[in-house]
């Protein structure tokens, strides 16, 4: 108790022991001891009663009441009652400054801000670039479902995902599909979810010149590297001997922008597409074809071995599943020191199929998994060039996964090797029914890319 109210308190019960003694004395004085007793101790519970009456109107009035004057446990209640509302007060107006504040930052982003409820997916709340962006109204739009407000996009599922939904990166506004966005889902809370939308269009304009210019280059370097090869195949190292390092170093270097410009055109050409054929894709060829590739890289420095335990073939497209695959053979070869072994693999995971290459070779550190399949990007810039590699062999394998709805998970110690698996999905598979390579699959193509 604090001093204030402890001595509040004793001079409470000091004025309330001398009253009742003065009664005490005046009944004796009158010879009437109990009816004067009496009438003191319901005159104190009245007193009291009208002070608890002070104290309610204080705790109900919604104007601001001053404090009492003078001593006494009740005036120490109405002044501890008093500051402890001017504190609520103080404490309310702060709140409501900061949440005036975060609602007008909201308000000024230009990224569309929804507060939705986790269960029903209602709209609880939206800025103002909401309506630019996603063509929400308010308020006819508080309340109303999520889904169906931002119609013709197909993100109910998306939305169903909750903490899982992975971003998505280019959809068409349901404003203007011109606008394309990018949405997030950040579930913030138990109750509530946040889903942020921002215009890339800019972005995806930048990088469609990006992809044509790469392209356009590419393209364009092929025919001077044709005139380079063709020189470069007319001269003879036996006619002048002293050449001959020269001659093979250009050969050399002429075959790798060859087999750059090639990946680059390769890789422009994947992300310029959004589907891919689903024909047939016989997989014991396939992998046939890969150890052949693998031993013909190798020239006897490696064991290379096949492991095909999964009975199906996939559907899609022939073409790009080589080029993918051949990829990460190539890598396996390029990326480990003679003596080591590679082992192709191909089995089912679950209701899943998936295609491995397992290496022992010089392993990548865990910071750089990440990032290991960004274009360009070199765990070891000195070995990379030194072995040949291009750096844009994972960015293409990445790019034909993705058109075939399947992911690339990657698993390596360093010093002990790397295992690149491909994984996909159950309707990428069927059973080795003897229709070969080349059927085509009679159901409905679906998009390989979200919305």
């Amino acid at each position: 108790m604090l001093p204030h109210a402890r001595s509040a308190w004793i001079r409470t019960l000091g004025v309330l022991a001398l009253v009742l003694l003065g009664a005490l004395v005046l009944g004796l004085l009158a010879g009437q001891v109990w009816p004067v007793l009496t009438a003191a101790a319901l005159g104190i519970v009245a007193w009291h009663y009208w002070r608890l009456r002070k104290v309610l109107l204080r705790l109900t009035s919604h104007r601001r009441l001053p404090p009492a004057r003078g001593e006494g446990v009740w005036n120490e209640l109405d002044r501890l009652l008093h500051r402890s509302q001017d504190d609520t007060r103080n404490r309310k107006r702060r709140l409501v400054q900061m949440l005036r504040a975060y609602r007008a930052a909201a308000a000024a982003l230009p990224d569309a801000v929804v507060v939705l409820d986790r269960n029903s997916q209602r709209v609880q709340w939206f800025n103002e670039a909401s309506a630019g962006l996603l063509g929400l109204r308010y308020p006819s739009d508080i309340g109303a479902p999520l889904g169906e407000r931002l119609r013709p996009l197909p993100i109910a599922h998306w939305l169903a995902s909750g903490r899982h939904a992975e971003p998505l990166l280019d959809v068409p506004s349901p404003v203007d599909p011109a606008l394309r966005l990018s949405m997030r889902l950040i579930p913030y809370s138990q109750e509530l979810w946040l889903l942020v939308a921002r215009d890339v269009s800019k972005l995806m304009h930048l990088e469609q010149v990006r992809r044509d210019f790469v392209a356009n280059v590419s393209h364009e370097l092929r025919t001077p590297l044709t005139v380079v090869h063709g020189y470069l195949d007319m001269l003879d190292p036996s006619d002048q001997p002293e050449w001959a390092p020269i001659l093979e170093e250009m050969r050399r270097q002429s075959q790798r922008m060859t087999q750059l410009v090639e990946d680059l055109l390769t890789l422009s050409r994947l992300e310029a597409q959004d589907t891919v054929s689903d024909e047939s894709v016989g997989m014991a060829s396939m992998l046939a074809t890969l150890r052949r590739e693998a031993e013909a890289l190798s020239q006897g420095r490696h064991t290379v071995a096949v492991q095909d335990r999964a009975a199906v073939d996939l559907w899609g497209s022939t073409r790009e599943l080589h080029s993918a695959f051949s990829n990460l053979v190539a890598n396996a070869v390029r990326y480990t020191p003679a003596g080591g072994s590679i082992t192709i693999g191909f089995a089912q995971q679950g209701e899943e199929v998936a295609l491995s290459v397992e290496d022992t070779g010089y392993g990548i550190p865990a910071a750089h998994l990440p990032r290991i399949t960004e274009r360009f990007y070199r765990v070891s810039t000195s070995r990379s060039r030194e072995l040949g590699g291009t750096g844009l062999g994972l960015a293409i394998v990445k790019h034909v996964l993705q058109l075939h709805q399947a992911r690339l998970e990657i698993e390596s110690e360093v010093g002990r090797g790397s295992i690149f698996t491909c994984i996909f999905p159950a309707d990428r598979a069927h059973p080795r029914d003897g229709t070969g390579s080349g059927a085509i699959r009679e159901r409905t193509q679906q998009p390989t890319r979200q919305a």
